[in-house]
């Protein structure tokens, strides 16, 4: 097949209106929103914030997060005792769980973040079911 420049920039356009759709990325009643990157050198590892919610009417179990702004990701707690890696994390039918500074929230390793980005993460569900969504990379402060 004859690549032409017709299709490619159709090829493009189409990639852009997933993209753009994705915004509030929405799988079986679950949905990721305002996902954002505290972006740090890449020998510090970066925190990725974001709102998940199950509307579904099932619990959902979060197992997994990736992200090719990240050489790997994986889900940690910070509380009184220090920081606790999470190796699963179940919200109940219709709940939401905060990620945010000082809770649960994604640590990147190996940063290839860029501030004023968006990189894409997949969370991945016990069931195989996985939601991708955009995160913006902020600066240190957050902004």
């Amino acid at each position: 097949m004859r690549l032409t420049l017709e299709y490619l920039h159709l090829a493009a356009i189409a990639a852009l209106l997933l993209l753009a759709g994705a915004s509030g990325a929405h799988a079986a009643g679950v949905s990721v929103t305002d996902g954002w990157f505290r972006a740090l050198p890449p020998a510090v590892p970066s925190g990725g914030y974001f709102m998940l919610r199950n509307d579904g009417d099932a619990p959902v179990t979060l197992t997994e997060v990736q992200s090719p702004g990240c050489g790997s990701m994986m889900m940690h707690k910070s509380g009184p005792g220090g920081m606790e890696h999470v190796a699963a994390l179940t919200v109940p039918a219709g709940g939401v769980q905060a990620f945010a500074p000082g809770g649960y929230h994604l640590m990147c390793m190996e940063s290839r973040l860029k501030v004023g980005a968006s990189v894409p993460v997949t969370l991945t569900f016990q069931d195989g079911a996985k939601v991708t969504a955009p995160f913006q990379v902020r600066s240190a402060t957050g902004k």
